[in-house]
């Protein structure tokens, strides 16, 4: 398998040139990081609106769904090393995807405050799993949860495992989209989130994947000049 890019001629002064200008878009995880806590920690707010649907009340909490949980974390990780090496247009269309739905999210979040009061107060069980839970609840706060990042995220690694080159095959596609599906169960099984967060991130996935993956990714000037060929083609 090629590299796309040789990233060892890689110095500041190129950032700019065709050959590492994608590496700006990596820039958006620390910003949107920063934002995050912000929201998270920092900002005063007076109303949380409180997420839940009849089918929380009928979805058992399930500790081994941790597992695909935490793979979200692998998945994202694994699909920017590996399009940054081996597919740098993938890449571009994962960043864009990521960077389009994170900022609605962040939007929304602010705008419209929520939280789930899902958790349960105790473990009917005793095992690692559990306790890694117990633990992960005393700091992973309970807000901002409508729509779901870690479903939106979870349909960011899939649609670019769809879309390069190299996981064309219909093992790989098959196996990001089992592993995309328990992520987005595992988010409601162990009560991060309510059924409603995942439902909601749906739509903002599907207007993203048609702006990024669908409508073809011609720059707006080179665009500009496709049409002023065509109307000079079709005049002679």
């Amino acid at each position: 398998m090629r590299f796309d890019v040789d990233y060892r001629q890689f110095r500041l002064n190129k950032l700019n040139t065709d050959q590492f200008r994608h590496l700006k878009l990596l820039l958006f995880w620390p910003a949107f990081g920063l934002l995050f806590f912000f929201m998270e920690r920092l900002r005063p707010v007076a109303h949380y609106h409180v997420v839940h649907c009849f089918l929380d009340d009928m979805i058992p909490f399930c500790e081994y769904f941790l597992i695909p949980y935490l793979l979200w974390f692998v998945a994202l990780v694994g699909m920017i090393l590996y399009t940054l090496l081996f597919d740098v247009k993938a890449f571009r269309k994962f960043m864009w995807f990521v960077i389009i739905t994170y900022s609605v999210t962040i939007v929304i979040y602010f705008l419209f405050p929520t939280c789930q009061n899902l958790r349960p107060e105790e473990f009917a069980r005793d095992n690692v799993f559990t306790r890694f839970m117990g633990w992960f609840y005393t700091f992973d706060t309970n807000t901002n949860v409508c729509p779901s990042i870690h479903v939106i995220g979870a349909m960011a690694a899939l649609f670019t495992a769809w879309d390069a080159k190299g996981l064309s095959k219909t093992a790989w596609r098959v196996a990001f989209t089992v592993l995309t599906v328990l992520i987005c169960l595992s988010t409601v099984f162990l009560k991060q989130h309510s059924a409603v967060d995942v439902v909601a991130a749906l739509p903002l996935c599907i207007i993203a994947y048609r702006l990024v993956f669908v409508r073809p990714a011609v720059p707006v000037g080179q665009r500009a000049a496709k049409r002023k060929n065509q109307v000079q083609n079709s005049s002679i």
